[in-house]
């Protein structure tokens, strides 16, 4: 069974004119890394906040559809218990860290959820770890650079040990280096720990090569939902505006000048292989 569904998902915010998304029908397996990209305003953020429960019960609007997390009916069940199962890394990270020690910010929501003291010790030095932020442990989040508190915020999350973690753009502030380190701890998270990892992004070139699963929206519909190869090198993808890997527009335009390319790459590292497969070659 999937661990996110649903099926023709429609909402709208209170006092809109027009859903912000529509008819969205989508099977999520557990364990996969998901990239859910789109233009601005397409609905990907409204999608995520059905899956934390923040839709509908935070947020007022009308939602039609149903959507079943983690085999929880979103729509019975509150935002405290969808919370055990997902967890949610803001955009900015100052949004989520107001305690005055990393340690407190990591904790807080251990300690909402009842967490046994020793055992919340042992969480929050597992997450911190985990993220490369133990050091870290003292310090105020204020005083912290944008990518040591995105890590902090992605840590305050992990800690929880939910089966899904959403991460709503959360390199957007950060430069290419920093943004490259944040997705290579989530890779490894995903990997190591079989977490479920949905991550809003634009950034495709930093990202594209972790994902099994793209879902491309537009208009608040979905337009594109499958294998990331195979979506990254289809027109319609360019077509509607998204972001898709150089490498993969870079090999894109040598196969329609005739190069023989078997395999289009949607990384840098596998655009370095296949140019020298095709140098060596010439």
């Amino acid at each position: 069974m999937p661990i996110i569904e649903t099926k023709d998902l429609t909402y709208t915010y209170q006092g809109a004119t027009k859903p912000s998304i529509r008819e969205v029908s989508i099977k999520i397996e557990k364990g996969e890394f998901v990239i859910l990209t789109g233009p601005s305003g397409c609905g990907k953020t409204t999608l995520c906040r059905c899956f934390n429960g923040l839709i509908p019960h935070f947020y007022t609007g009308t939602l039609n559809g149903t959507i079943n997390v983690a085999n929880l009916d979103v729509t019975k069940h509150q935002i405290h218990e969808l919370a055990r199962h997902v967890g949610f890394v803001f955009q900015n990270p100052e949004n989520q860290l107001f305690a005055l020690s990393v340690e407190k910010d990591v904790a807080f929501a251990l300690e909402n959820l009842g967490t046994p003291r020793a055992e919340m010790q042992e969480r929050i030095e597992w997450a911190l770890k985990a993220v490369g932020a133990y050091e870290l442990r003292e310090r105020a989040p204020h005083e912290l650079s944008g990518g040591q508190q995105q890590r902090v915020a992605i840590a305050s999350v992990l800690a929880m040990q939910p089966n899904v973690m959403i991460l709503d753009e959360p390199t957007s502030f950060l430069d290419p280096l920093t943004a490259k380190k944040i997705f290579e701890v989530i890779a490894e998270l995903n990997e190591q720990l079989g977490i479920t990892v949905i991550l809003v992004e634009h950034r495709l070139d930093l990202t594209a090569q972790y994902a099994d699963h793209v879902i491309i929206m537009d208009e608040g519909k979905v337009v594109l939902d499958g294998n990331p190869r195979d979506i990254f090198n289809s027109e319609e993808a360019r077509l509607i505006g998204v972001g898709i890997p150089k490498a993969t527009r870079l090999f894109q335009i040598l196969k329609e000048d005739g190069i023989n390319i078997k395999s289009v790459p949607i990384s840098s590292a596998e655009a370095a292989k296949a140019l020298r497969r095709i140098l060596k070659h010439d």
